[in-house]
């Protein structure tokens, strides 16, 4: 029987999204601890295929978009200003004071999980420290309303009026997304909006919600498939990601560590 919706996943689907979303989940954990002064972001990328490959998962990150531009790593490290899409480098050093977004994104037996966490390098001020609280309690905020009857526009307001209520931006020119049974699918999952507007969350929907909040105004520079986008003002960015699916029991995130 056909599917009425094929971007539900049923309850094995997500299960299996489940399995991949915990192999991610320990990747990043284990990426927080290594971002420390002195190491180079191409060194977290290096671990971070290491450990995908050690756990028997495929990146979904490297080689993806344009065909004459595709991302060539396996792990975003997006460092103060940048929002998204940050290209590790050797030459890219952590330093003390950074702050730093690691975004992954693995295919793990044909399913595809998506996370993000941002983290201090060292001592940090402490509006860096309130710019990361806030967009992890943002993206908090966003999981809790992520219900069955709800409504997408829930899931922006709770990203925005949690990141507005504490003087910051919210990015509108990017946005969260499906997740699944490939890299990016429907629907959007914008990061601002109104309550009760917009799409009905249903049963067996699963998206990747994904804060990205700024120190200063929201406008970026760059756009989706170009790597890396930052702000227009330069200033710091926090960026929290996690895959989550809408079950009869309400919001399930699926990439917590085990």
């Amino acid at each position: 029987m056909a599917r009425t919706n094929p971007s539900l996943k049923t309850p094995t689907e997500v299960a299996g999204i489940r399995a991949g979303g915990e192999i991610l989940g320990n990747i990043l954990a284990a990426l927080a601890e290594l971002a420390r002064p002195g190491i180079s972001t191409a060194e977290l990328n290096d671990f971070a295929e290491k450990e995908i490959k050690r756990a028997g998962a495929e990146s979904s990150f490297k080689g993806y978009g344009p065909k004459k531009n595709p991302f060539p790593a396996a792990l975003c490290t997006s460092i103060n200003d940048v929002v998204v899409h940050g290209l590790p480098s050797r030459d890219e050093i952590l330093e003390a004071g950074d702050i730093i977004s690691l975004d992954l994104g693995i295919r793990y037996r044909k399913l595809y999980s998506d996370g993000a966490i941002t983290v201090p390098v060292g001592p940090v001020t402490s509006e860096a420290q309130r710019l990361i609280a806030t967009a992890r309690r943002a993206l908090d905020q966003a999981i809790s309303v992520a219900v069955p009857g709800g409504k997408m526009g829930d899931i922006g307001y709770a990203i925005q009026s949690v990141a507005e209520n504490e003087g910051f931006g919210v990015v509108k020119d990017l946005i969260g997304h499906g997740v699944g049974f490939a890299v990016h699918e429907e629907p959007a999952v914008p990061c601002f909006g109104k309550p009760g507007t917009g799409i009905t969350l249903a049963i067996g929907m699963v998206l990747a919600i994904e804060p990205m909040i700024t120190a200063g105004d929201w406008r970026v520079i760059g756009e989706p498939g170009t790597w890396p986008v930052v702000t227009a003002d330069r200033r710091r960015a926090a960026h929290f990601e996690h895959t989550v699916a809408i079950t009869p029991r309400g919001p399930e995130i699926l990439t917590l560590p085990g």
